[in-house]
């Protein structure tokens, strides 16, 4: 398999008319995601890869950018030729009843892996049932433990052992925000606004108070909202600025911190603020105010505007695939990355698409707990990322900042 470099460069040599042409064979870019796209190989020769997320909706950023992350991947695979790969993304509207559905789908299709779901709530729900029905899950962007389920990881329920996660877990991204808060000397006096009817939110911001405790700042203000008044932050906001915060600490989506920003500068307050991956995409928000963003810092495992070849490689393709002249952003590249370290467990485990799915499952298992070591977009270059027996994938944040309207890295 080519390493990472490699394949971009094949893309770039590739040039226009052949893109096009790769992506002529993808079936093209429809928000509906529910026709087959890639490989035209025949059955029995090809990889079966399912997908969902959310393509309409509140939340379809984040699924249309995993949707076409994937799809990059697979016309990457596909052009390689050691293996064929064929797509299937069905939309879920992040509703977990909806992405049960969608997944009933992609079994009736004959699905074998799954890249997905996109966001937390829905894998809760689907993980369980590929778990049950022996597929192998890898999500690129769903980040609670709940996903993996276990004890050992502080998790509901049983481990899923099939179900892996390309993203921090919740826990991660808590520590890891208290961590870089504290030694990079961003606050003194830190404000908290979390969403407590949100596993996502809720998971971060128990960690991030726990490694809080050990560290130089203080938590000042802890105030919280559900998606049913999520449009007023007026007192929230009140709260951290009597306590003296100078930064506020955003462990949410990037629609509910749109709204923060705003109401924040009509108030004439103006502290650091800092989010996680869920604040990624607040850029793309239609009608947004790119100035409110101004100075913006979150954790991700990417960075669009990095002058790495790799990335400015899948910045171009991802443009190519979405028809849109818009920087791809972190759950993209995870998604990219699922696709394609799936596709080299398969070629290193040997693994055929004519095998059971339940043994695809096991040997891809077998592999990802094993030995297996990946380099891709999402981790720092020059390094490789795996994965514990947990599920969990290991491998280190970068700090990003918005400036001018546009992600920069912070370090």
């Amino acid at each position: 398999m080519m390493n990472n470099v490699s394949r971009r460069n094949f893309l770039k040599v590739l040039g226009a008319s052949g893109l096009t042409a790769a992506l002529a064979a993808c079936g093209g870019s429809s928000d509906e995601g529910s026709e087959p796209s890639g490989s035209d190989a025949p059955a029995g020769t090809v990889f079966k890869i399912g997908g969902i997320g959310p393509v309409t909706g509140g939340a379809a950023l984040y699924g249309l950018a995993t949707k076409y992350g994937a799809m990059v991947a697979v016309n990457e695979v596909n052009a390689e030729g050691k293996i064929a790969m064929e797509l299937n993304w069905q939309d879920d509207e992040h509703d977990p009843e909806k992405s049960v559905n969608a997944y009933n789908n992609l079994k009736d299709w004959g699905i074998q892996i799954l890249v997905g779901t996109t966001t937390t709530a829905p894998c809760v729900v689907v993980s369980a049932l590929t778990n049950t029905d022996r597929v192998f899950e890898l999500t690129p962007s769903a980040s609670s433990v709940n996903v993996l389920g276990g004890e050992e990881i502080g998790a509901d329920g049983p481990r899923k052992d099939n179900v892996f996660q390309m993203c921090f877990t919740d826990p991660n991204q808590g520590t890891a925000s208290a961590q870089y808060i504290d030694e990079k000397g961003l606050g003194t006096k830190v404000a908290i606004i979390y969403n407590n009817a949100d596993p996502y939110s809720t998971g971060i911001y128990q960690k991030f108070e726990a490694e809080a405790a050990s560290r130089s700042f203080e938590i000042v203000s802890v105030t919280t909202f559900t998606d049913e008044n999520a449009t007023d932050f007026s007192a929230q906001l009140n709260k951290a600025k009597d306590a003296g915060a100078d930064l506020i600490f955003l462990p949410i989506y990037y629609t509910p911190a749109s709204i923060i920003l705003k109401q924040a500068r009509d108030m004439g307050y103006a502290p650091k603020f800092f989010g996680v991956d869920g604040m990624d995409g607040i850029l793309d928000v239609e009608g947004f105010d790119k100035t409110l963003a101004e100075g913006v810092m979150l954790l991700t495992p990417f960075v669009a505007t990095a002058e790495d070849e790799a990335t400015q490689a899948f910045d171009a393709a991802y443009k190519e695939v979405s028809g849109e002249d818009t920087n791809p952003i972190q759950f993209a590249a995870d998604a990219y990355d699922c696709v394609h370290a799936i596709a080299q467990a398969i070629e290193q485990a040997g693994i055929t698409p004519d095998m059971e799915t339940a043994d695809i499952c096991d040997q891809l298992i077998a592999t990802f707990t094993g030995d297996f070591e990946f380099t891709g977009l999402t981790c720092p270059v020059g390094e490789v990322m795996t994965w514990s027996e947990t599920g969990e994938v290991t491998k280190d944040p970068k700090g990003m900042v918005i400036i001018d309207g546009v992600y920069q890295p912070l370090d």
